[in-house]
């Protein structure tokens, strides 16, 4: 039996190229992609400059339609509903974003080359305001856009952010775990980003400390661990107590963040200390300067 396909649909397996996206995205009528082309060969410059030469389309347009057609997960949120922060989603094609990529394959190598010793990654850093919760949402973000099932905790009981950068309810979560009650949606998917989760913090509890300590930490993690490819930590600063030490021992690895021009070596070294100290293996040390 023979199908034909409607109008503007492609057969399975076959590539849209970036001008039909840009023209279809648009709604660009016949003349105006006429005017494109015309353009296009006058100046020797691709559909998409073109398009936007002519003020026909934005250049945000013109990375959308590429990240569709490469099958890459892009964010084109509107402000305010996810945070400029996340440059890997955002601006997947600047220079910060293949800074995460780069960092995202040094990780790999270093933690993941041995599947039969999963991990999850604890990011840490000295002080608050460090950079560490922008470096956990952007390599989560990173690990998320290889097709892998992706899920970021943010176990920062004290001064919760991931729910504000990824602009998602923050009314239970892991704090809900670990105080025994059972909630639905703990973790959330997080929309545009389809491989990426988030379990947020819930509700401040008064005693972080004592609940990463308690045994119930570890075994999710490890339960964790078995149903997504890769799980990140975000944790409080070290300034705040001991839960980052607790939480890079559950998670068996940690990355440590430091602001270039502001932390103190000695807080980094001290913090590095302390991770080695537990089972946790110390994957690399990042100095951040957003």
């Amino acid at each position: 039996m023979n199908a034909s396909l409607p109008p503007n649909s492609t057969a399975p397996g076959a590539e849209r190229s970036i001008g039909d996206i840009i023209r279809q995205t648009n709604n660009l009528a016949p003349d105006q992609v006429e005017q494109v082309l015309a353009y296009q060969r006058q100046h020797n410059v691709k559909f998409g400059e073109a398009a936007v030469a002519l003020g026909l389309a934005k250049r945000e347009d013109v990375l959308w339609a590429l990240a569709q057609q490469f099958h890459y997960p892009y964010s084109a949120s509107p402000a305010g509903k996810v945070s400029s922060e996340l440059v890997v989603s955002s601006h997947p094609f600047g220079e910060p974003a293949e800074v995460f990529r780069d960092l995202r394959s040094q990780i790999i190598t270093n933690l993941y080359s041995d599947e039969t010793q999963r991990k999850a990654l604890a990011v840490v850093s000295p002080e608050a305001g460090d950079g560490k919760s922008y470096f956990v949402a952007n390599i989560a973000v990173a690990f998320s856009q290889l097709g892998a099932r992706t899920l970021l905790v943010d176990a920062d009981m004290r001064t919760p952010r991931q729910h504000e950068i990824f602009g998602i309810q923050n009314n239970h979560g892991l704090s809900t775990i670990l105080s025994g009650r059972s909630e639905p949606n703990v973790i959330r998917p997080v929309s545009e980003l389809p491989s990426l989760y988030l379990m947020p913090v819930g509700v401040i509890p008064p005693n972080p400390t004592e609940l990463v300590q308690r045994p119930a930490f570890g075994l999710l993690i490890n339960e964790l661990m078995l149903k997504f490819d890769y799980v990140v930590v975000d944790t409080p600063a070290a300034s705040h107590g001991s839960d980052a030490r607790v939480i890079a021992g559950a998670c068996g690895a940690a990355v440590v963040v430091g602001r270039k021009g502001s932390t103190r070596m000695e807080g980094m070294q001290r913090l590095i200390a302390t991770i080695q100290k537990t089972s946790a293996k110390v994957a690399g040390v990042i100095m951040n300067d957003h």
